[in-house]
């Protein structure tokens, strides 16, 4: 319950590997510790380290984002994209990542993978399903979270709102 500031940079594939994702010492990544904010297994990497420590570990794709599952591949509609009777021009180009939400307010997102006469074709694997995850990094801040951080199950910045 401890929110914990990291910098680190993020490779596919190996030490060698592509750069993925990073985060600078300006402009951290923040998460309440212990939450579900993050992957188990980063969490558990990251347990006894202080202020200033410095991390390097590899997460397995099982230990990550999983393997693709063929599953979470879905046909929709693609009246379903359009507003006013248009879809929106660029929304369902292939490879563009689309915000969704169900019926219940859950918030998701799905790949265009390709695009019929009627049907859209959506891939709602994480993008790093099946990548091995290679962090590096360095624990800049810990500190205690605010009730309210917690109650809300994420970092407060300064003039959060909600």
């Amino acid at each position: 319950n401890k929110v914990v500031s990291v910098s680190y940079e993020l490779k596919v594939n190996g030490k060698d590997g592509e750069v993925v994702d990073m985060a600078y010492e300006e402009a951290p990544l923040q998460f309440i510790y212990g939450v579900g904010m993050m992957l188990p297994k980063f969490e558990e990497n990251l347990l006894n380290l202080k202020v200033e420590d410095t991390f390097d570990f590899m997460l397995t794709c099982e230990e990550g984002y999983g393997k693709r599952n063929e599953d979470h591949m879905s046909e929709v509609p693609k009246n379903l994209f359009e507003q006013n009777g248009v879809i929106q021009e660029g929304l369902l180009d292939v490879g563009n990542v689309i915000p969704l939400q169900d019926e219940n307010g859950n918030r998701f997102s799905g790949q265009v993978v390709s695009v019929a006469d009627d049907i859209v074709k959506l891939d709602f694997n994480h993008p790093l399903a099946d990548e091995d995850l290679y962090f590096t990094g360095k624990v800049i801040e810990i500190r205690e979270a605010t009730p309210q951080e917690l109650e809300h199950g994420h970092v407060h910045q300064d003039g959060h709102d909600h």
